[in-house]
């Protein structure tokens, strides 16, 4: 018998109008789904594509041992939790979008300045594509369901143009609240949001620049180093991320185990949520999606409810919501 997930309280709670009530997923993950309504794949994004193609064109500077120091591949992993992990996980998603938790202003848009320089969208736009992806999960209005194709739901959804996701609209209905915010609309207005991420850019090859001086005594070595940030801390940190957090549309709900019955594919992926400090539980977050911690089993590593946990304990993070008991586990 089709058993419906039950909504918590947030932005898709059951008296929102804007909720479906759809019968859990019965099928199998090899469904094939069209391309959502409106899409042309013969159309690009142009900006987004020329982006994605300059960034990754520079992967081959990787091997040029001039350009590498230590310092810039520490700061992947690092940049990872500092500007992923909290910016995107913890406040575009568990914070901005459901609603998991709340943070002081002065906190949230801080750590919604940090997601910013993901380049990964704008905090409002974020938002409003994701609770599209959960309203319609897997089904074709979803912005980027694997089921359309794995590269689909990956990346290529992003330098298509979608007709649902680029009207104003979208923001009305799903990221109202998130836009009435002064701050988010100015990041929003003129892509501000992207002279953002230039700047922080800089900042990395001008901190290079200065410790490289301090160290060598030689403007050579302080070029040098400035590179090796800019190119490790920033490009080679950004397509990392985007591919880890792309990996959750994608390999998150095709391969992995469910801990939930869900009207959808998501899967809880141990490789995904290991890069991605805990978004790859992803079953558990459909099943919950309001709740901010998504490793809900033992031994299901969640580094940034850990770190909402540490924020609550600093009087920081308030209204933390815990997992529910009303999802449908499957049947041991």
């Amino acid at each position: 018998m089709a058993v419906e997930v039950q909504q918590g309280p947030g932005p898709f709670a059951p008296n929102d109008p804007s909720v479906v009530k759809r019968p859990r997923f019965e099928g199998s993950h090899h469904e094939r789904l069209p391309y959502p309504a409106g899409v042309t794949p013969g159309k690009f994004v142009w900006p987004y594509l020329v982006v994605f193609i300059l960034f990754h064109a520079l992967l081959p500077l990787a091997f040029v041992p001039w350009l590498f120091s230590w310092t810039g591949l520490i700061l992947i992993p690092l940049g990872n939790y500092v500007f992923c992990s909290t910016g995107i996980g913890l406040c575009y998603h568990r914070c901005l979008t459901h609603r998991g938790l709340s943070l002081p202003k002065w906190l949230e848009r801080s750590f919604a300045v940090l997601g910013v320089c993901c380049l990964m969208e704008s905090p409002a736009r974020w938002v409003a594509i994701h609770r599209v992806h959960h309203l319609f999960a897997d089904r074709q209005p979803d912005p980027h369901s694997p089921l359309a194709g794995f590269w689909w739901g990956h990346f290529q959804w992003l330098i298509h143009p979608n007709p649902a996701t680029t009207t104003g609209e979208l923001y009305e209905r799903f990221a109202k609240d998130v836009f009435r915010d002064p701050f988010y609309f100015r990041l929003e207005k003129n892509a501000l949001w992207a002279v953002v991420y230039v700047l922080h850019a800089a900042a990395f090859f001008v901190a290079g620049l200065a410790s490289g001086w301090w160290w060598s005594g030689t403007w050579w070595g302080a070029v040098q180093f400035g590179a090796s940030l800019l190119l490790w801390g920033v490009i080679f940190r950004t397509i990392y991320t985007w591919h880890i957090t792309w990996a959750v549309n994608s390999a998150g709900h095709c391969w992995g185990y469910r801990n939930y019955h869900t009207d959808d594919h998501s899967r809880n992926n141990w490789l995904v949520a290991l890069v991605t400090n805990g978004e790859g539980w992803h079953n558990n977050h459909h099943a919950d999606q309001v709740a901010a911690a998504h490793g809900h089993r033992w031994g299901e590593l969640d580094v940034t409810w850990l770190t909402i946990l540490l924020l609550e304990r600093l009087g920081l993070a308030t209204n933390v919501k815990r997992p529910r008991q009303a999802s449908v586990p499957l049947q041991e």
